[in-house]
């Protein structure tokens, strides 16, 4: 019973359990982690830019409401193309000597997934936008807006990033700008994509399909040229209401409608699906259009449901195409030289 007298050795006998502990618990298990994974071949390491982008990404509080981690549940589809793997976080290494890095994995989604938001939506102009005001892009945005990323000037200087906003969101007579921050941050965010499994790995299938899904795939045979399984609007929403808007009229000034669009509109679906698949910049008042159609990965069927939905709704009424059509144009698509 000495010992439990003796604060010396109770503390020192608690102080050395605490060591122990850390040892097997924390301190094995990292090095175990840090020796037996490692990044995947086709991973691209982070650019200087995306490093400063990275510690602002911290700085800002942003691995509060962001996850980076596709859970091995169906829900998660929507956030990767596959589940998340242990290479996929080998690259993150300590700050520095006395810091760790922050876990980027996050434990709560208020916002979404972050994992491949450099596939889904890769536009600088997007996402300078919404950091300036989440709302301009997304009326139900929750998420704090930015102003200290950016600077209202009356003359931009020729090297300067403007930041194209509706008036209503700006001061009268400037120019809205990017600072260094603001395009290190984004940056880091055009980073953000899952690697590609080496050679003919195939990607861990997705558990739990839901009952309305197996039911849709067994009907899928049945349907007719013009349906498909994949809900249009919901795809949408996915890939392309963040600029185009719900209401499909975009944003003077950033992204142009889809409501009466001649593209939209036309008879042949030739240039919308190539719009989709190879991404548009040929209009100076408006952002750059991304590859959504080559960046997500989406199928012919996909298409030809984000395609008929836009065709078919705001007042737009023009004839469906069907998933063959989608498909002959995709094949001649992919048989273009590369420009």
């Amino acid at each position: 019973m000495d010992f439990f007298d003796n604060h010396n050795k109770l503390f020192g006998a608690a102080f050395l359990l605490f060591i122990g502990l850390t040892a097997f618990v924390a301190v094995l298990p990292a090095i175990d982690n840090e020796q037996n994974n490692a990044p995947l071949p086709s991973a691209v390491p982070l650019s200087e830019a995306a490093i400063r982008g990275k510690a602002l990404y911290v700085s800002n509080g942003c691995v509060a409401c962001h996850t980076q981690q596709v859970r091995n549940v169906d829900m998660d589809k929507v956030w990767g193309q596959r589940p998340g793997l242990a290479a996929d976080y080998a690259s993150n290494r300590r700050t520095d000597f006395w810091r760790n890095t922050a876990t980027l994995m996050g434990t709560e989604r208020t916002g979404p997934d972050l994992t491949s938001i450099g596939s889904r939506q890769p536009s600088r102009e997007w996402n300078l936008v919404h950091l300036y005001n989440p709302r301009i892009v997304i009326k139900q945005s929750i998420m704090p807006a930015y102003p200290w990323l950016f600077e209202s000037k009356s003359e931009p200087a020729k090297d300067d990033v403007v930041v194209n906003v509706p008036d209503a969101f700006q001061r009268q007579g400037m120019t809205l700008v990017a600072t260094q921050d603001a395009l290190d941050l984004v940056a880091y965010l055009q980073s953000l994509k899952q690697a590609e499994l080496p050679g003919a790995t195939s990607a861990p299938a997705f558990l739990y399909p839901t009952k309305e899904q197996k039911a849709e795939s067994a009907s899928q045979s049945t349907q007719s040229d013009t349906e498909t399984s994949e809900n249009g609007q919901m795809l949408y929403a996915t890939h392309c209401q963040a600029c185009h808007q719900e209401s499909g009229e975009g944003l003077k000034g950033a992204f142009p409608p889809l409501k009466g669009s001649t593209v939209v509109l036309d008879k042949d679906p030739s240039l919308i699906v190539n719009i989709i698949m190879r991404g548009y910049d040929a209009r100076q008042e408006y952002g750059a259009m991304p590859a959504v159609g080559a960046n997500a990965d989406l199928s012919p069927e996909q298409i030809a449901a984000i395609v008929n939905h836009e065709r078919s709704s705001w007042g737009n009424n023009a004839p469906n195409v069907t998933v063959q059509q989608v498909e002959q144009i995709v094949q001649k698509i992919k048989e273009m030289p590369v420009q």
